[in-house]
């Protein structure tokens, strides 16, 4: 008996992440690698970084060894992307790199090599024939790629929140692209699932490692290889497009919230980090730390489920479920930000006081 790829895949992602987080942890510990406790942090001991590595490797091992007969040209592109951004990451958390070039140099690159592999969106070519419509999925993907992995680089501010919500958006990819019969996105997903789960293991609160940047944009950067690269079965353009959207509700609705709350304050949005996302304000509200990751694992679960119905209804009743979520989703933005949240200020502003 022949066990599935995915399954192959999935196990020795959780077994290498799993095992792999101890020695690296001892590794950063040696170093001096840790991730030192502030005011715009939750921590209050020194937490060592590093554990990105072990995602990394466990999500590799799990690729090399399961994938020998899938497209080498797009294996190797989101392999070059995911190793360049796990990089880029490693070297922020060292303070080795300015913050800008992962954000304006790093992500885009990464899209760039996913481009060059054949892996794109697939959103106006659908209805502007030419290079006009294959240029603007172009930008597309770029955009996509880096907005959503500056997403989870900024979601991981919360023991256990960035792996957990990886791992719910990878096992909702895996069961769509079962859906539709796509092994190759399934084997991804259940690795990425596998690698997150592994690490999760010892980052759920209290964490006793961190994945730093390198682990956050990594997983971001797979997530969204595998939002381009579902076909759900039986999706109607342009219904279809909603389905990897859904899945990284949570990402984008954390996102949105915090930029719009910056914004509103004079803040850069990915320049200015602080105790006012999501999970930070529903902690606030009484849910403590735990409760608000559970909840935020629980809205990402909601989102995903959402995701799964999509291909299966009318394009109208898709937008419809859509937008009821949208609403919801600006509600929630509306009230949390009338919660309590540490409130950043001006640099300019500190210094004159300072």
């Amino acid at each position: 008996m022949t066990l599935p790829t995915d399954l192959i895949a999935f196990a020795v992602a959780l077994l290498g992440s799993l095992g792999l987080t101890v020695p690296v942890r001892r590794l950063a510990l040696r170093y001096g690698m840790v991730d030192k406790p502030g005011p715009r942090k939750v921590h209050l001991s020194p937490i060592p970084l590093l554990g990105g590595i072990a995602i990394y490797l466990g999500f590799v091992l799990a690729i090399l060894l399961t994938l020998h007969g899938a497209p080498k040209q797009q294996i190797a592109g989101i392999l070059a992307g995911a190793t360049l951004l796990a990089t880029v990451g490693l070297l922020d958390d060292g303070g080795l790199l300015h913050h800008q070039v992962k954000l304006f140099i790093g992500m885009p690159a990464a899209a760039l090599f996913l481009l060059a592999s054949g892996i794109h969106a697939q959103i106006f070519s659908g209805f502007i024939d030419g290079p006009m419509g294959v240029a603007l999925d172009g930008a597309l993907t770029v955009l996509w790629v880096v907005g959503i992995t500056a997403s989870f680089s900024i979601l991981d501010h919360m023991d256990g929140l960035c792996a957990g919500i990886a791992a719910v958006a990878a096992g909702f990819f895996t069961i769509s692209a079962s859906f539709n019969g796509q092994t190759l996105v399934r084997t991804l997903g259940a690795a990425a699932l596998g690698a997150a789960l592994g690490f999760l293991r010892w980052n759920f609160n209290p964490a006793k490692i961190f994945m730093g940047d390198g682990g956050a944009m990594f997983l971001g950067f797979l997530m969204a290889t595998l939002a381009l690269k579902v076909r759900p079965a039986g999706g109607e353009f342009p219904a279809g497009w909603l389905v990897p959207v859904l899945i990284l509700g949570v990402p984008i609705f954390d996102t949105t919230l915090v930029s719009i709350s910056r914004a509103r304050r004079g803040l850069l949005p990915f320049t200015s980090p602080g105790k006012d996302h999501a999970a930070h304000r529903l902690s606030n509200l009484g849910l403590g730390h735990r409760g608000a990751v559970l909840g935020m694992y629980c809205l990402a679960a909601l989102f995903g489920a959402v995701a799964l119905i999509v291909p299966f209804v009318s394009p109208g009743t898709a937008y419809l479920l859509a937008g009821i979520l949208s609403i919801g989703g600006l509600l929630a933005i509306f009230f949390l930000e009338s919660a309590p949240y540490e409130r950043q200020v001006k640099l300019e502003k500190t210094t004159s006081e300072s």
